[in-house]
């Protein structure tokens, strides 16, 4: 009797550590169905939080499906998405949203229809959301004055490219941004243009305003593609001894502008570990667990100036997709 009381006690042992690693057997009928839908998909930015993903997804044995339209601005491709997700048995969407606004009424959609929301990168206007994760856009922002104000120079003129007004990361940023540069006798101008997300677009805009504007001697790229544009802005125009470029993320492009002097900073966040974070909470939420909504999982930013950009911690911002 005593023998068959140790082999039952076993058996239950056994059970509750098989039920504790339960996400590393779940076999292929019951694997969570998780959608990726971002704002675009051909960005280093996005490829590197694609590589996280999908490293969750190994890790979590889910199915994971990446979309996202050809353009930043597209948020009505965002939202035929999320309708796809919830007509294929979608059990929760990591999402970053174009428009704060005009995406919310899909993500309630999916919500009432029982998926669970993930925010990454980019807010939306939903209480239904489970979790958002990303950088902190306003301390960001202000990370991007400080790197405006590191100058010499007695006098600064601030040319500000920013992507679509409806998206709530590039608002928070310039929030940020416009904020820290406020208390500097320094800043004697802030100009702004809004352009559609692609270094084209921003490589254009840069020259208007440097064009319209020629006391501008800091341009401001809010994003990857549009630091992207504004550094061949000027180095088009040949001022890059006199226009300094502050831009964000790790563009390859911008890496090389910056070595070669023509970028002075910039802004590196961390979308790998918005791809895996996102996906790794998409999975705990369908398991039980709950955060905080209102609490933004910060992933961290990094200042890159020419001067640093070859420390550890430096190059392993900059190449973290990799």
């Amino acid at each position: 009797m005593r023998s068959k009381r140790i082999i039952i006690a076993l058996m239950l042992i056994l059970s509750l550590l098989f039920t504790g690693c339960s996400y590393r057997n779940r076999d292929n009928d019951s694997r969570y169905n998780i959608w990726l839908i971002v704002k675009s998909t051909d960005t280093q930015f996005w490829l590197s939080a694609f590589a996280g993903a999908n490293a969750a997804k190994a890790e979590y044995n889910v199915d994971l499906t990446i979309v996202g339209p050809e353009t930043e601005e597209d948020y009505e491709k965002q939202n035929e998405y999320i309708e796809q997700a919830v007509s294929e048995g979608a059990d929760a969407i990591v999402f970053s949203a174009i428009s704060y606004s005009e995406n919310a009424a899909a993500i309630d959609a999916a919500a009432r229809a029982g998926v669970k929301i993930i925010v990454i990168d980019s807010d939306v206007d939903s209480q239904n959301v489970s979790a958002r994760i990303g950088t902190d856009n306003v301390q960001a922002g202000m990370m991007t004055g400080s790197a405006v104000l590191d100058t010499d120079d007695d006098e600064i003129c601030v040319g500000i490219v920013n992507f679509a007004q409806g998206t709530r990361n590039g608002q928070e940023r310039e929030e940020g941004l416009r904020g820290s540069l406020e208390d500097d006798p320094r800043v004697k101008k802030i100009y702004m243009v809004n352009v559609a997300s692609t270094p084209e677009a921003a490589e254009l805009g840069a020259e208007e305003l440097l064009n319209d504007h020629p006391d501008i001697n800091v341009l401001v790229g809010l994003n990857e593609p549009l630091a992207v544009g504004t550094g061949r802005a000027v180095v088009d125009l040949g001022v890059s001894e006199e226009v300094r470029v502050v831009g964000f993320d790790t563009n390859l492009e911008c890496v090389e502008l910056m070595r070669d002097g023509a970028v002075s900073a910039l802004i590196a966040q961390n979308p790998y570990a918005m791809g895996y974070l996102g996906v790794e909470s998409a999975w705990k939420v369908l398991e039980g667990e709950s955060f905080d909504p209102n609490t933004w999982i910060d992933t961290a930013t990094t200042i890159i100036t020419h001067d640093n950009m070859f420390s550890q911690e430096s190059q392993q911002a900059l190449f973290s997709f990799s």
